[in-house]
């Protein structure tokens, strides 16, 4: 099978917590239907009135989002299908902005890319120790311009400008909480897992119109995203065509 079409995102609603879980055979990378089904699940969790928290996670013990299919952006030949690929995350960023409902992000690994603007945009994240970040997209030719406004958002510009142009380092879990991106981080994720079961089930039992007045004032001022996500999927979408990109990312899947 095509590695672009493997995958799958399971939705599940228990007690009032919907958990969206995502999986991708490559590190849990994100083609273009993972990311379509990641944001018609948010925007169905957001829709349904017996859910008063969302999780999402992904499958797996190790990489939490390995960012852009490589196997996926090498096959973009024009710029309409590049700035369409890139829309996938311009897409699931807005869901969770404009969706009612608290999201709760667990991020048991390593997140790159557009795995960073996914916890970015978590309105409340916790992670493993092994959850290091990185902001690779300078490093194949393109950059974090889709997913720059959520992590400069949560992060501050001086992290972002660290991740965004330190694009070959890692950095750790504790930095990424001492900067904001993570609320908590655990030694293991039999202990990450614990605490988010108590955090939701605490979560879910406050006053649900509270919850949401308190979601509109955590994205306030962001109601332009809309427009300014698409304008930067445009800039990515022009710059995968780059010889520079094309010939990193084929070296990158050999």
């Amino acid at each position: 099978m095509d590695k672009t079409q493997q995958g799958h995102v399971n939705y599940d609603i228990n007690e009032g917590v919907a958990t969206i879980e995502f999986f991708h055979p490559s590190h849990n990378s994100l083609p273009s239907n993972l990311l379509s089904q990641l944001s018609q699940a948010i925007d169905q969790a957001g829709k349904e009135e017996n859910v008063k928290v969302i999780i999402i996670k992904s499958d797996g013990d190790r990489t939490f989002c390995a960012g852009a299919s490589f196997d996926e952006l090498i096959k973009i030949d024009n710029e309409i299908d590049g700035k369409t690929f890139f829309m996938g995350f311009a897409n699931v960023i807005n869901a969770i902005r404009r969706c009612p409902k608290v999201v709760v992000g667990r991020v048991q690994g390593k997140a790159v890319g557009g795995g960073v603007g996914l916890a970015s945009a978590f309105d409340y994240c916790m992670a493993s120790k092994y959850a290091s970040v990185k902001l690779s997209e300078l490093a194949v030719g393109i950059g974090p311009f889709v997913i720059g406004p959520a992590v400069q958002r949560k992060m501050g510009v001086s992290a972002f400008s660290k991740l965004a142009l330190n694009a070959t380092e890692w950095q750790t879990a504790e930095w990424a909480k001492s900067n904001g991106l993570f609320h908590e981080v655990f030694d293991t994720t039999e202990q990450l897992d614990v605490y988010i079961t108590h955090f939701c089930e605490t979560l879910k039992n406050m006053n649900p119109d509270a919850l949401i007045l308190l979601k509109r004032i955590f994205w306030e001022d962001t109601g332009h995203w809309d427009s300014l996500l698409e304008s930067r999927a445009e800039i990515s979408g022009q710059l995968i065509l780059s010889q520079f990109a094309k010939e990193t990312i084929k070296g990158l899947l050999k």
